[in-house]
């Protein structure tokens, strides 16, 4: 069952960018996503002819699978935000949790491993609706754009600097040593009645959710629906918790630096905060 809500996670997703091929230019969607293009009509055009091309076209993104009309959005556009985001979690985050999970069911059994999912979907689920407020605040400001990627430079490098930052923190560490070694043990011994599966779930969230949440920010760095980098993302999580050293979340801090440092030296030129830190830089 929940291997069945990761799968329902992917394709959900996987529908969104299919219903977008053929007609978008999926460049727009973030990097790597150009690879699509070869199932277009943007295959193999100048990028001039491109960039006119998805300018065209670019209204028609909103009629897709799942994609929220994202100028003068309601309600329903926020609740398909919602459910994008929902997705996400099931794809990248719920994979993670299979270890903790499973560790759970062998020492309790019976059917308390959905409860205890349960609690720690509800985390993410609390976080997916403040991601899905954040998108849409940013949307409306103009900082986002309909194919939901950052206008503006200077929103990937503090995303990328913000988020490389934290993996040298001690909470980050705290909570990743809380994922990598769940006390199922005290969970299980301290009752059967369901609501401690469901707290013991809403912790090893709340302990997810403290290691993980500036990695799946990210995503508005990169492009919020670029499938390649959910992947990614999904895996390196994943590697991160199965990892027994500290030395594995340095060196995604390290390379996440180097990621940032290198965007701030080709935006310098636009942005003149970043041309000062990065004529001091480089």
């Amino acid at each position: 069952m929940l291997g069945g809500a990761v799968v329902l996670g992917w394709v959900y997703l996987a529908a969104m960018v299919i219903d977008m091929i053929s007609r978008m230019d999926m460049g727009e969607m973030g990097p790597g996503m150009e690879l699509f293009n070869q199932f277009n009509m943007f295959k193999d055009l100048p990028e001039h002819v491109r960039v006119q091309l998805a300018s065209l076209c670019l209204p028609l993104a909103q009629e897709a699978f799942g994609m929220p009309g994202l100028i003068n959005m309601g309600l329903y556009d926020y609740f398909l935000l919602f459910v994008m985001w929902f997705m996400m979690v099931l794809a990248m985050m719920l994979p993670t949790a299979m270890p903790m999970l499973q560790t759970y069911h062998e020492a309790r059994g019976g059917k308390a491993i959905y409860v205890v999912a349960g609690g720690y979907l509800a985390v993410w689920t609390a976080f997916s609706v403040v991601a899905t407020v954040a998108q849409g605040l940013l949307h409306e400001l103009g900082v986002m754009s309909p194919m939901m990627m950052p206008v503006f430079s200077s929103l990937t490098i503090t995303t990328v600097i913000a988020a490389a930052i934290y993996q040298f923190t001690p909470a980050k560490q705290a909570c990743l040593d809380r994922c990598r070694t769940p006390n199922v043990a005290l969970a299980v011994h301290s009752g059967e009645q369901k609501q401690n599966a469901f707290h013991f779930g809403i912790e090893q969230g709340l302990y997810c959710l403290g290691c993980c949440w500036a990695l799946m920010v990210l995503m508005f760095a990169v492009g919020i629906m670029n499938i390649i980098w959910i992947a990614l993302l999904g895996l390196i999580m994943t590697l991160e918790k199965k990892s027994k050293t500290p030395f594995t979340s340095y060196g995604i801090g390290i390379a996440l630096l180097l990621w940032g440092g290198a965007n701030i030296y080709f935006a310098r030129a636009d942005l003149p905060l970043f041309e000062a830190l990065g004529d001091r830089l480089f």
